[in-house]
């Protein structure tokens, strides 16, 4: 878990849950999941398996195997449907491919009469499964509507701005540079139109802050979260800038304008700039000095 925290994740079967306990003292953590088909859902959860940042359940009376990532246990998809009839444990490996994995499940079908099956058909006892970790399509990671994007190495992080207005989009979707979900998100609840463009304010080697800009015709403004935890900072408008699409940043100093600028557009047909300092001043960004003083 985050934190240094060590979990014990067991499957609760009749409750169609998982239950996260404290792997130390055993108190319960939290619990995820519930009786259901869809993807965050279980139906007799099983055997279950963590491997790398990825929790695999099996689930008897859904047929499958769900992936989730840790530690938000956001789901992911799951696989096996159509295949497994009766399934309980499973065991996972690394393949010889980055980000893929060798799955073996075991499959405790019966007969009609619920019977041990004749010799003749029990050649289906386990299951392998390839499984490549790509892009998400399921749960809160999905991506719906995108176009900014931007990586900082510096934290295996790559922020993307999802631009649907729904519950699943409309803030800005933390993944690390191999292209999986952190299970982190910026500006839920805060952004009122849609996501556009980002930039990073680097303000040291692992300092700074990220601007996030919120694109509304009538109210245009920008969000500001911090680099290293990603808090939220606070929020600027220009007086006259709207339907801001393209940003950037040059925190080059300069004589007249000491941290730089940053430039946004206006209307699809014009370029404000704003001061950095001014933005500093502002926002109080009482961190930023500090570290700079550090």
């Amino acid at each position: 878990g985050p934190d240094d925290q060590h979990w014990l994740i067991v499957t609760a079967k009749g409750t169609h849950r998982l239950l996260v306990h404290d792997a130390h003292n055993g108190a319960l953590i939290k619990t995820i999941g519930g009786l259901g088909d869809r993807l965050g859902q279980f139906n007799r959860p099983n055997g279950i398996w963590v491997q790398d940042d990825f929790l695999f359940v099996v689930e008897r009376d859904n047929q499958r195997v769900q992936v989730m990532h840790l530690p938000a246990f956001n789901p992911l998809g799951s696989y096996g449907e159509g295949h497994l009839k009766n399934p309980y444990g499973l065991t996972v490996i690394d393949s010889d491919e980055p980000g893929e994995f060798i799955v073996y499940v075991t499959d405790n079908y019966e007969t009609l009469e619920e019977e041990k099956p004749p010799l003749s058909e029990l050649n289906q006892r386990v299951h392998r499964f390839e499984v490549e970790a790509e892009g998400i399509t399921e749960g809160t990671g999905i991506l719906n509507i995108v176009e900014s994007i931007y990586a900082d190495p510096v934290y295996d992080r790559l922020l993307i701005a999802d631009e649907e207005i729904s519950e699943e989009g409309q803030c800005i979707k933390v993944y690390n540079l191999a292209g999986q979900f952190t299970g982190q998100v910026l500006g839920k609840g805060i952004f009122q139109n849609q996501p556009e463009g980002i930039s990073l304010w680097s303000t040291g080697p692992n300092t700074g802050f990220w601007i996030l800009t919120d694109q509304g015709m009538q109210k245009n403004y920008f969000h500001v979260f911090n680099r290293e935890d990603l808090e939220y900072v606070g929020t600027f408008e220009g007086e006259v800038t709207l339907n801001t699409d393209g940003v950037w940043l040059d925190a080059t100093p300069s004589q007249r304008y000491p941290r730089g600028l940053f430039y946004a557009i206006h209307n699809d047909g014009n370029v404000a700039v704003f001061s950095l300092a001014e933005i500093a001043t502002a926002l109080v960004l009482e961190r930023d000095r500090n570290s700079e003083k550090e």
